[in-house]
C-alpha cells in the first residue's frame, strides 16, 4: 500500500543531467502505470508501457519547462515566435531521451522491466503535424534553438488528423485518415487556460469618438474558440526546454439548446462539429472553393490566436506601453501561409490596442521577419479579394491601406513607372483581384531570405527583383539546415558512436567538427567499421521491405533512394525512366551492368494532383514488371515504400548509397532531404539546384555526382524555344523507353493509362527531363563503376559526412539570430 507521500516522485537531476538514481524512474514509471493508467503488470499492454515510460520522460521535460519558462519572464528575455502551418516532428520519445542525456538509463530499467527502448518506440505514432520538407524544416529549428538556449516557441495548429495515411493498392496511392491522436498524447499538455477567440465573416461599422478619432468595430461574426496545447521541446544535455504551442478550435457554446429541447439532435450539436473542422485535417483539398475557405480559415485562426498570445504575455510586464513591443518579440513566418499575422497584428494594435496607424506599422515592420520556400510562382500564395473580404473583412480594409501606402512609396522611388507598381502591387489586378501574399510578407518584414544561396540569388534577380531594388537590405540568405540530433544520433546510432569514438562528442553540438574525419577516410580499419555500419543499416532496411511489399532485395545492391513528395519538379519520372532504359540494358545483356540496384521511392501525392498520383502508379507497374522478370537476373529491383514520413526516413536514410537530388535547377529552394543522407554517408546524385549547389562546394567534386543543365542553362533553353521531341527522336534510348510506356508495356490492362504522362513529357516537357536525361544516364553509369569498388565508394561516404558541419540547423538558427532576431542565450540553471 502506498502513501500519498510515495504515490508522487520528486525527480531529482544533478548538473550532468544524470538521474541520481535509476530506481526513481523505475519507480516513476511505475507509477504512472499504476496511478495514471490504472494498470498492473498482468493487464498492461504494449500501449500501456509506452505510455508510462513516456510520461517518465515528460516528468523530467516538465521540471526543466517550467524553470525555462520562469526564467524568460524573470529575465524580461526577447523571445522568437517562429509560425509554422506545419511542425513535421516525427516521434518524441528516442529524441527526448537523448537529448535529456538520459538514454542509458532508462534503457537500463526498461530492459529489467522486461521490454526494450525498441519496442516502446514502435508504440508511438507519429505526429500528424505536418507534410513535407517545410515542416521537417520547423522541427529542426525547435531543437537548434532550445539546444543553443534560444528563449523561442514555435506556434501552430494541433491537427487531430494528419495529411493522410497513404496505403497503395494496385499500384494506386489511396488515401486513409491519419488518426495519430487516436490514443491521445503523452507528450502534449492540454492548456485550457489559454483560450481565444477567433472571428469570421460579420462586417464593419466604422464612426468616429468625441476626439474624431476614426473607429473601425467588427460586427456580426461568428467567433471560434482557440484552445492551447503545449509540447515541450528538450535542447542538447542542457536544461533548456522550449514550447511547441498548438491551436486547437472549440466551439463557443457546445451546442444549440434550443434545437436540442426540441428534438433536433443532430442539429443541436452541427454548429459544434463544423467550428472544430478548423483543426481536423492538415491541408485540406483546395480544389474546391470550400477547401479554399477552409484553408484561409486555418491560417488565421491559428495567426489570430497566436499574436493574442504573445500580446498577452508582452502586456504581463509592460501593460498598455507598445514601445518596446518589437525590442521584446521577433516573429518569424515560415513562408506565406502566416502571412496574414502582418494586417492581424495591425488590427490588433489599432482597433483593440488604440494605437495610431503609424506607430502601428513602425511595430509591426521592426517584428516580423520572413522567410520564402518556393521560386515557383504558381506555390506562391494568392487569396481572392472576395474570400477574403467574405471570411475576414477587417482585414481587406487594413490590406487595402497597406497597398495605398506602400504604393505611394514606391511611385516616390520610381516615378512615373506604372508597370513595377504593378508588379510591386499587394493587391493583383485581372478578373478575379487577388491578394499576394508574399507581397504582403515583404512589405511588412523588416527581413526577407531565401533557404540557399541559389535560391536567394534567384529571389534577388528574378522572382522580388522590384522588391530587392527598393530594399536590398532587407534581403539575406539563410541556407537551411537539419538537426544532428535526430538525423544521426538518434536515427544511425552505430554510425554515431563510430564517429564519437573517432573524433569525440563535441561535434553532436558543433557539426563543423565532422571535418576532423577527413583522415580518417583513409583508415582502412576504420573503414571497415564504417562499411560495416552502412551494411547492418542496409540488412534492417531489407527486412523491413520483405515485410511491407513483399519485395526480396540484396543488401549489397546500390540502395538507390529517392525519397520526398511527388510532384513533377522533383522528377521522380526522370528516375523511372532511368530505370526501365536500365531494364532494357539488361533485358539484352545481362552481363552488362555488374552493379546490383535497389532503386527506393517514398513519398505523398496531394490529393488533387492527377499528375503525381498517375507517377506513383507509374512507379509500381514499372516495378511489377521488373521485380518479376527472371531474365534480368535479380539485377534490379524497385520499390515503392509507402506512407513517407519522419520514421520511415529513420529507416531509410541510414541505409542509403545514392541519394536522388534531381529537381531541375532553379526549382528547389533549398531541399534538406539532400543534408540528411549526405549526414549519414550516402553519395549524392543531383542537379546544380538548391542546396546541392553548397554541398558540392563542401563535400568535393570528386565526392558527389553532379549532372545536367544548370539554372542559367535551364532559362536559356525555355527561351530559345526548348522542344522535348527533338530529344525523344535522336535518342535511341529514351525513345525506347516512352514508347514502352505510351504503348501500354506496363500497363497491359489499359493502354492508354500512361499517356498523360508521355504526352506531357513530348509536347510540354516544362522541367526538362528530356533534356537532362542523357547526362543523367551517363553519370549513373559513373556510379555504378564507383560503387563496385567498395574502398573507393566508403572513402567517398567518409568524405560526404566529414563535409556536412555547414548543414546543421544550428549554424542557420545562429546566422536568424545575429542578423535578424537578435536574442540573447538564456541558459538555465539547474
Amino acid at each position: 500500500m502506498h502513501n500519498s507521500q510515495e504515490s508522487v516522485i520528486k525527480i531529482e537531476i544533478d548538473s550532468g543531467f544524470k538521474c541520481k538514481s535509476r530506481d526513481s524512474i523505475k519507480k516513476s514509471i511505475l507509477n504512472h502505470l499504476t496511478y495514471t493508467l490504472s494498470k498492473d503488470k498482468f493487464s498492461a499492454t504494449k500501449l500501456d508501457i509506452y505510455m508510462s515510460v513516456a510520461l517518465a520522460v515528460k516528468d523530467y521535460l516538465s521540471e526543466r519547462w517550467s524553470k525555462t519558462q520562469r526564467t524568460y519572464h524573470n529575465e524580461k528575455a526577447k523571445r522568437v515566435y517562429y509560425l509554422s502551418l506545419e511542425f513535421l516532428m516525427g516521434k518524441s520519445f528516442l529524441n527526448s531521451l537523448v537529448n535529456l542525456g538520459l538514454y542509458d538509463e532508462f534503457n537500463d530499467v526498461v530492459k529489467e522491466l522486461g521490454s526494450s527502448l525498441e519496442e516502446i518506440d514502435a508504440a508511438e505514432f507519429d505526429a500528424g503535424l505536418g507534410n513535407g520538407g517545410l515542416g521537417r524544416l520547423a522541427a529542426c529549428f525547435l531543437d537548434s534553438m532550445a539546444t543553443m538556449e534560444l528563449p523561442a516557441y514555435g506556434y501552430g495548429i494541433r491537427y487531430e488528423y494528419g495529411i493522410f495515411f497513404q496505403r497503395i493498392a494496385n499500384g494506386y496511392q489511396i488515401e486513409t485518415p491519419d488518426p495519430w491522436l487516436r490514443y491521445g498524447s503523452p507528450w502534449e499538455i492540454p492548456r485550457p487556460e489559454y483560450l481565444y477567440p477567433v472571428k469570421f465573416y460579420g462586417y464593419v461599422q466604422t464612426s468616429t469618438d468625441a476626439e474624431g478619432k476614426y473607429i473601425c468595430e467588427w460586427k456580426g461574426f461568428s467567433d471560434v474558440m482557440a484552445m492551447a496545447y503545449d509540447i515541450p521541446i528538450p535542447g542538447y544535455k542542457n536544461n533548456t526546454v522550449n514550447n511547441l504551442r498548438l491551436w486547437a478550435a472549440k466551439s463557443s457554446r457546445d451546442f444549440d439548446l434550443s434545437y436540442f429541447n426540441h428534438g433536433n439532435y443532430e442539429q443541436a450539436v452541427s454548429d459544434k462539429v463544423i467550428t472544430e473542422t478548423l483543426s481536423k485535417v492538415l491541408y485540406p483539398n483546395d480544389n474546391v472553393f470550400e477547401g479554399k475557405e477552409l484553408r484561409l480559415k486555418q491560417e488565421y485562426f491559428f495567426v489570430s490566436a497566436t499574436l493574442q498570445d504573445i500580446v498577452r504575455r508582452y502586456k504581463k510586464s509592460h501593460a498598455k506601453d507598445f514601445s518596446r513591443f518589437s525590442d521584446m518579440n521577433a516573429i518569424q513566418l515560415n513562408d506565406t501561409h502566416p502571412a496574414i499575422a502582418i494586417a492581424e497584428l495591425m488590427r490588433l494594435l489599432i482597433d483593440i490596442e488604440g494605437l495610431s496607424w503609424d506607430e502601428s506599422w513602425a511595430i509591426t515592420t521592426k517584428t516580423f521577419a520572413y522567410t520564402n520556400h518556393t521560386v515557383l510562382p504558381e506555390a506562391l500564395e494568392r487569396w481572392s479579394i472576395g474570400l477574403l473580404a467574405k471570411v475576414l473583412p477587417r482585414h481587406i480594409q487594413i490590406i487595402f491601406e497597406i497597398n495605398s501606402r506602400f504604393l505611394s512609396e514606391v511611385a516616390g522611388k520610381f516615378p512615373g513607372d506604372n508597370n513595377i507598381l504593378g508588379r510591386m502591387s499587394i493587391i493583383e489586378e485581372g478578373e478575379d483581384k487577388k491578394v499576394s501574399m508574399a507581397n504582403l510578407a515583404i512589405v511588412g518584414s523588416h527581413s526577407v531570405n531565401g533557404v540557399s544561396a541559389l535560391h536567394s540569388g534567384i529571389i534577388k534577380d528574378t522572382l522580388f527583383k522590384d522588391f530587392y531594388l527598393m530594399w536590398p537590405e532587407k534581403f539575406n540568405n539563410k541556407t537551411n539546415g537539419i538537426t544532428p540530433r535526430r538525423w544521426l544520433t538518434v536515427c544511425n546510432p552505430a554510425l554515431s558512436n563510430l564517429i564519437t569514438e573517432a573524433i569525440g562528442e563535441e561535434w553532436v553540438k558543433d557539426l563543423s567538427r565532422l571535418k576532423k574525419l577527413t583522415p580518417f577516410a583513409v583508415d582502412s580499419s576504420f573503414c571497415e567499421k564504417w562499411e560495416k555500419v552502412k551494411v547492418e543499416n542496409k540488412n534492417r532496411l531489407a527486412e523491413y521491405i520483405l515485410k511491407t511489399n513483399g519485395v526480396k532485395v540484396d543488401p549489397q545492391s546500390i540502395f538507390d533512394c529517392q525519397i520526398k513528395r511527388i510532384h513533377e519538379y522533383k522528377r521522380q519520372l526522370l528516375n523511372v525512366l532511368h530505370a526501365i532504359s536500365l531494364y532494357n540494358i539488361l533485358k539484352e545483356n545481362p552481363k552488362a551492368i555488374n552493379c546490383k540496384r535497389t532503386v527506393i521511392f517514398g513519398g505523398k501525392a496531394a490529393p488533387g494532383y492527377y499528375t503525381a498520383k498517375l507517377i506513383i502508379k507509374l512507379a509500381n507497374s514499372v516495378a511489377d514488371v521488373i521485380n518479376n522478370d527472371p531474365a534480368i537476373d535479380d539485377k534490379l529491383k524497385i520499390v515503392f515504400l509507402a506512407n513517407y514520413g519522419v520514421s520511415l526516413a529513420e529507416k531509410i536514410i541510414p541505409a542509403a548509397n545514392l541519394s536522388e537530388q534531381i529537381s531541375t535547377a532553379g526549382t528547389e529552394a533549398s531541399g534538406t532531404g539532400n543534408m540528411k543522407f549526405a549526414l549519414n554517408g550516402a553519395l549524392t546524385i543531383g542537379t546544380l539546384d538548391g542546396a546541392n549547389v553548397e554541398i558540392l562546394e563542401e563535400v568535393g567534386k570528386d565526392n558527389i555526382f553532379i549532372f545536367g543543365h544548370d539554372s542559367n542553362e535551364v532559362n536559356q533553353l525555355k527561351s530559345s524555344g526548348y522542344c522535348s521531341y527533338n530529344y525523344y527522336n535522336s535518342i535511341d534510348s529514351l525513345k525506347q523507353t516512352i514508347n514502352m510506356i505510351s504503348s501500354g508495356f506496363f500497363s497491359r490492362d489499359d493502354a492508354n493509362r500512361f499517356k498523360p504522362i508521355t504526352d506531357s513529357l513530348l509536347y510540354n516537357d516544362h522541367y526538362l527531363l528530356f533534356a537532362d536525361y542523357e547526362s543523367y544516364m551517363e553519370t549513373q553509369r559513373q556510379v555504378e563503376k564507383e560503387f563496385v569498388d567498395k574502398k573507393i565508394w566508403t572513402r567517398k561516404s567518409v568524405f560526404n559526412v566529414a563535409g556536412s558541419g555547414k548543414f546543421s540547423s544550428d549554424r542557420t538558427i545562429a546566422e536568424y539570430n545575429s542578423d535578424i532576431w537578435r536574442l540573447k542565450p538564456v541558459p538555465i540553471k539547474p
